[in-house]
């Protein structure tokens, strides 16, 4: 499970890029009740969403030109320069080089060879967010892809994820996907699903996606879609999962909501 005690490939940021920022504050806070702190001036509208004084995710304006809103997913690395190399090599793409964020840290961001985008974070003063797995934070990110085969292939090269496929039943199967870490240790944090050939062919792309842990996925989801949210996915059952809907906000950026399975806990 997700943790701030990172590890190698375990994600460990997270961050928003909208057209407009008081909107997207306005939606997320009014949505999760999370305050919003500004990065100062000079830091180009960039700030930081927060629950309890702690920092749950960030936001920023879109800074590359035709990029559409989305949630970005950082995954931890101790040399950003490294994992550059290591995503080229694998087929990926390097979006932006790796570059200093003052002394917070280092970052960088890429394209997976089915064209998803995801970034790094290399910590320095900043370790990740400040909390996860707490209701109204992230607490598992999901990768819809074109080619399931060929992104386990690559993150297994760049991250040296390890996988358990789980059948999902009708032939569908997801994948699981866990950092490298202590022996014992659940560093389970996200999954790979395919994309299916309707979507795809309905202009669907291959993208990672937060989902946030709510304390009710039925009242959430309310809130978002009165505030302007559309719906990819109502409200769910998941046997031995949990209560679960996809979203995209006002400005097309899509997040999941999740209520765990008591029985899973």
């Amino acid at each position: 499970m997700l943790t701030t005690h990172y590890v190698p490939g375990a994600p460990n940021w997270l961050d928003l890029g909208a057209p407009d920022i008081d909107a997207a504050v306005a939606f997320y806070t009014g949505v999760f009740g999370w305050t919003f702190q500004s990065a100062g001036p000079g830091s180009g509208g960039y700030g930081f969403f927060q629950k309890g004084g702690r920092t749950v995710a960030a936001v920023g304006p879109l800074t590359a030109e035709g990029a559409d809103p989305a949630w970005t997913v950082y995954f931890h690395t101790s040399d950003a320069d490294a994992t550059g190399r290591a995503v080229e090599q694998a087929g990926g793409t390097v979006r932006f080089p790796a570059m200093d964020v003052f002394t917070a840290g280092r970052m960088a961001g890429f394209t997976d060879p089915a064209g998803a985008e995801f970034a790094v974070w290399q910590p320095g003063d900043v370790q990740g967010l400040e909390t996860v797995m707490e209701p109204d934070t992230m607490c598992w990110v999901e990768l819809h892809t074109k080619d399931v085969a060929a992104a386990k292939s690559f993150y297994r090269s760049v991250f040296s994820w390890d996988y358990q496929d789980m059948s999902m039943g009708d032939g569908m199967v997801y994948t699981v996907v866990s950092a490298q870490g202590d022996e014992g240790d659940d560093t389970s944090h996200g999954g790979i699903m395919q994309l299916p050939k309707e979507n795809v062919e309905a202009g669907a792309g291959s993208e990672w996606h937060p989902y946030f842990g709510v304390d009710d996925c039925d009242a959430t989801f309310a809130a978002a879609t009165g505030r302007g949210a559309s719906v990819l996915m109502p409200p769910s059952n998941a046997p031995g999962v949990g209560r679960l809907a996809l979203l995209k906000d006002p400005d097309g950026a899509v997040f999941a909501l999740i209520k765990g399975d008591p029985s899973m806990t």
